[in-house]
């Protein structure tokens, strides 16, 4: 069992930076394959961006390349998404992930096998 917790949403205006932070607590964290997911009002939950278990390799929506950059911590049991220019079409309430096969699992929604409570984030322009 893993329980993630996520934080750093907020208000900020358009071009701004935000970090998001996900904590992770439970048994092998290390194995399990991160994600972040976002899912505006009205909208279906969509892809962000994933990291190996190891963090290595990583792999962006199209949407957020170049902007969006994830890490984690395996000593800290924490995710980050490093969010730059921001755009108003951001904003969305924010869902970490996590999967225990690779990155190309973490990418899909139906596959993921734990969730975050989510966090907002407002994008003003």
């Amino acid at each position: 069992q893993v329980q993630l917790v996520e934080s750093g949403g907020g208000l900020v205006q358009a071009g701004g930076s935000l970090r998001l932070s996900c904590s992770a607590s439970g048994r092998a964290f290390s194995n399990y394959a991160m994600g972040w997911f976002r899912q505006a009002p009205g909208k279906e939950r969509e892809f962000v961006v994933a990291i190996t278990w190891s963090g290595l390799s990583t792999s962006p929506a199209d949407s957020v390349k170049g902007r969006f950059t994830i890490s984690r911590d395996l000593v800290k049991n924490t995710v980050y998404l490093q969010m730059n220019s921001l755009k108003p079409e951001d904003t969305a309430a924010y869902y970490c992930a996590a999967n225990l096969g690779g990155l190309r699992n973490a990418r899909d929604p139906r596959r993921i096998d734990y969730w975050g409570q989510g966090t907002q984030v407002t994008v003003s322009s």
